[in-house]
């Protein structure tokens, strides 16, 4: 009835956005299919999504030679790591906002992605146990998902994920 109305757009988006939930949570406990990736496109998407839904107090930034080369990886789940952390350095900066950097660079024929943040930092004791499932330090979610993160990285891409470093208050 109201072609021109101007919801039509976004929830069309809101639409493609539940196909890809939908698409992604049906890969999960199944061999995903690798396919070669613009992993520079990839990371754009995503921080073009998180930056349209989060404070103008958090600012993201990403760094990709341009040379890097097409990299073999599911993209829907691929994607949904990145937003995971992504996502996870936003609550961990709280009201105040802060910065994301998201920084590839390319050793051994692998690339390498550096996901920092200035948010509050994880407590020493805690390290352990940040991939496990269950684990939270938020008073809502259920602690799975940096647990469906790892697996997704170490099972399907035969990558690696790990903290870091981290500083309480950094």
């Amino acid at each position: 009835q109201y072609p021109q109305d101007d919801l039509i757009p976004a929830m069309a988006e809101d639409v493609e956005r539940l196909q890809m939930i939908a698409n992604r949570f049906s890969k999960i406990g199944s061999i995903p299919e690798l396919e070669d990736a613009d992993l520079k496109a990839l990371l754009e998407r995503v921080t073009d999504y998180i930056d349209h839904r989060t404070s103008d107090k958090v600012k993201i930034s990403t760094h990709v030679p341009d040379s890097l080369p097409p990299v073999r990886l599911n993209v829907a789940l691929f994607e949904w790591v990145i937003e995971n952390l992504s996502k996870n350095a936003v609550d961990a900066m709280g009201a105040n906002g802060g910065q994301i950097t998201l920084h590839v660079e390319e050793i051994d024929d692998k690339a390498i992605i550096e996901v920092s943040d200035t948010g509050n930092g994880i407590r020493k004791k805690d390290l352990k146990n940040v991939f496990r499932p269950g684990f939270t330090t938020k008073k809502r979610g259920w602690g799975l998902g940096l647990s469906l993160a790892k697996r997704i990285v170490e099972e399907y891409h035969h990558g690696k994920i790990w903290v870091k470093s981290t500083e309480i208050g950094q």
